[in-house]
């Protein structure tokens, strides 16, 4: 009998599903002895209180194009691992006697970067775990994709063509502040897709006055509108030189985001009608698109071939458009982020695109 374990942890993403039913179909079909599939609800905790359902295949028919997660998630800090719950239940024993209670031989975590580093903790507690590289912001180490980062880009994208129109109908720059703390890849590739003329990263401080230039600058060219896309953790030149406890402190204080910072600084020294348009959670709901549900469905069945060889302690990732298997101590709580010097930086400039910086 071949016993496995699924869940889902931090945030959701349009193609958790679509990655579990790969991970199930393959390991029924290729799996030369009876399997055992349970799901647990809401992520960790459901490790930790042993809140599971046991499955079957029929669970996962349907779920390609469904958005979300069928098995609940939450978000357990690693930075809290070793802290009580509220009920002082001690989070790292209870999982592993959970995984020990069902007698698993494979636990399967989808998650980022903060859950990775809890699926390396199992691992080193001696527990066979296989991560999946899951997340909107596309910063987690070791893969070139993770899956959720392109419906995430198409949600942003589309938010941004349909404010055009109405942005044009009155002349307005509007300020459109897409998910990304502390890295900027769904502003950039959104930014890129939906002709912004100003895209502001956490990467890449920028100067207002730069951002000022480059929206005057449309304005004299005849552009009748103006979009500046902006990450929720986009910082200024004066701030990133900040250390970072005063940072932290600055951002605390801030009674709104920065993208409202920026439409009132661009308002007050051109002297144009400025909105601001936030997308939000829209950006990681609804259904996946269709090369999130490929690369889903990749992520599935490599995890699933790695489960049937016994090699454990992995995350699947790719690399150069291949497949392969990442160490998890390699990666684990590792963050990516956008290269300022990379190619499609260096293209959007050509185009006169803005990153406020020049």
């Amino acid at each position: 009998m071949l016993r496995i374990g699924l869940l889902t942890s931090g945030g959701d993403c349009q193609a958790l599903n679509a990655t579990m039913r790969a991970i199930v179909k393959t390991i029924i079909y290729q799996s030369k002895e009876p399997v055992e599939i349970y799901g647990f609800l809401d992520g960790y905790q459901g490790l930790i209180y042993g809140r599971y359902k046991q499955m079957t295949w029929a669970d996962f028919s349907g779920t390609l194009t469904q958005g979300g997660t069928i098995l609940g998630t939450s978000r357990t800090p690693f930075k809290r691992i070793d802290i009580p719950e509220e009920d002082g239940v001690e989070k790292v024993p209870a999982m592993k006697q959970t995984y020990r209670k069902l007698h698993l031989d494979c636990l399967f975590m989808l998650g980022g970067n903060g859950s990775t580093k809890t699926a390396n903790r199992l691992r080193e507690e001696g527990l066979n775990i296989i991560a999946l590289p899951k997340t909107i912001d596309n910063d987690t180490w070791g893969t070139d994709m993770t899956f959720g980062f392109p419906s995430a880009i198409d949600v942003a994208t589309t938010y941004i063509d349909e404010i055009k129109t109405t942005a044009s109908s009155h002349g307005r720059v509007f300020v459109i502040e897409i998910m990304g703390h502390k890295v900027g890849w769904i502003p950039l590739y959104a930014g890129v897709a939906g002709g912004a003329d100003v895209i502001l990263l956490p990467e890449i401080p920028y100067e207002m006055d730069n951002v000022i230039e480059a929206i005057e600058r449309r304005d004299k060219s005849g552009g009748r509108f103006a979009i500046v896309a902006v990450a929720e953790g986009a910082i200024s030149k004066q701030e990133a030189e900040l250390p970072k406890k005063e940072y932290k402190k600055l951002v605390a204080k801030r009674k709104y985001s920065v993208a409202y910072e920026i439409a009132d600084e661009i308002a007050k020294r051109t002297g144009r009608e400025v909105r601001v348009g936030i997308p939000g959670h829209t950006q990681r709901g609804g259904a996946p698109d269709a090369q999130d549900r490929i690369f889903a469905t990749q992520c599935g069945v490599e995890a699933a071939k790695a489960c049937l060889n016994g090699k454990f302690g992995v995350m699947v990732a790719k690399v150069q458009d291949k497949m392969t298997l990442v160490p998890l101590k390699d990666v684990a709580g590792k963050l990516k982020y956008v290269d300022p010097k990379s190619d499609l930086v260096k293209e959007a400039r050509y185009l006169g695109i803005s990153f406020g910086d020049e």
